[in-house]
């Protein structure tokens, strides 16, 4: 079956008893791997125990279909339901669990799965979301930050407090593209606040504010200064951390659009310094100095440019057969070397 997006968390947290196969799939691995951790405990609570879970390699279950049979029928000594994990699933699984779906073992153990991207010609995916209750895929799409600003608000609950809505808008605005990390920034940010129950924006601020959270936006802010140095290093680490391409083509994003409507503001008769500090949810007071002298390098046309050309290279990464890093890169630099040509 397949998983409608506004269903997900729910699903993820309860699989009905009758799914025994769950597959995550999406660019952002962060949710990817947040929901494949809450459906698991959803069968075992403690991941750690031997003998209720079994972590499983993509290449292991491939070139040894048995194996996947064998796990799935096995029974747990000390009592409980076991979970079966593979959290590099690739093409490659697919038929196994063409097999492994005609002929379920006996038994209650549950298989989580997850995936990167996997598109709608995806045999991995066609499986979990032909096989009925059997089986279940989940897409795991990057939030828009109204979205992410939805779910900050729910987990603050789940910690027992409220957050106020400007305080939520910037953490949504500096979080958006890994739902783990934001879930990590904001259990932080609960035990910084040490049981109180209201959070402010200075709260926020205050622990956010150094985070590597933020370095999402660091190849963004190189682009729009024209720094192609910065692009190249900031580009190479975030790869090297597995982050998905469109997590961080969606920071730059809705980088470009701060900066364009800061621009406006400054047709309109703003300072640089005023139409920054009007920006909401508010600048980062560090990157303030930072935006201010790209807001007076840029221009709306060449603003409209950079716009253009981060859609299309999101869309190039879903649409060809290109490596998304590649596009991703490419789009930055040319991204600087138009700010090259405003400054």
């Amino acid at each position: 079956m397949k998983v409608q997006p506004r269903n997900a968390d729910a699903f993820a947290k309860k699989p009905p008893a009758a799914t025994r196969v769950v597959l995550f799939y999406g660019p952002d691995s962060g949710l990817v791997r947040e929901r494949g951790k809450v459906a698991a405990q959803s069968a075992c609570p403690d991941l750690g125990d031997p003998f209720r879970v079994s972590d499983l390699k993509s290449d292991q279950v491939a070139g040894d279909a048995a194996r996947l049979a064998d796990e799935m029928a096995a029974i747990a000594l000390t009592g409980g339901r076991r979970v079966v994990r593979i959290r590099d699933a690739d093409e490659k699984l697919a038929p196994v669990l063409a097999g492994l779906l005609k002929g379920m073992p006996p038994g209650d153990t549950l298989l989580v799965l997850e995936a990167g991207e996997l598109d709608a010609r995806s045999k991995l995916r066609k499986l979990a979301e032909d096989a009925g209750d059997e089986a279940a895929s989940i897409a795991c799409y990057v939030e828009s930050e109204e979205e992410l600003a939805t779910t900050i608000g729910r987990m603050m609950v789940e910690h027992g407090m409220q957050i106020d809505p400007d305080a939520r808008d910037w953490l949504a605005g500096n979080l958006v593209g890994d739902r783990s990390m934001a879930r990590g920034e904001i259990d932080k940010l609960a035990i910084y606040m040490l049981g109180a129950k209201r959070v402010t924006l200075e709260d926020v601020r205050a622990v956010i504010g150094d985070s590597a959270a933020l370095d999402l936006d660091e190849p963004a802010l190189a682009a729009a200064g024209g720094d192609l140095a910065e692009v190249d290093r900031s580009l190479r680490r975030l790869f090297a951390d597995g982050t998905a391409t469109v997590a961080i083509l969606r920071a730059a994003q809705r980088h470009f659009q701060r900066l364009h409507q800061a621009v406006a503001h400054v047709a309109h008769g703003q300072t640089p310094q005023q139409a920054v500090k009007s920006l909401r949810p508010p600048v980062f007071f560090k990157m303030e100095a930072e935006m201010t002298a790209q807001v007076r390098r840029w221009t709306l046309p060449l603003l409209a440019q950079a716009l253009t050309r981060l859609m299309e290279a999101e869309a190039d990464c879903k649409r060809t057969h290109l490596p998304d890093e590649t596009i991703c890169a490419r789009a930055f630099f040319q991204l600087a070397q138009l700010a090259r040509r405003g400054g």
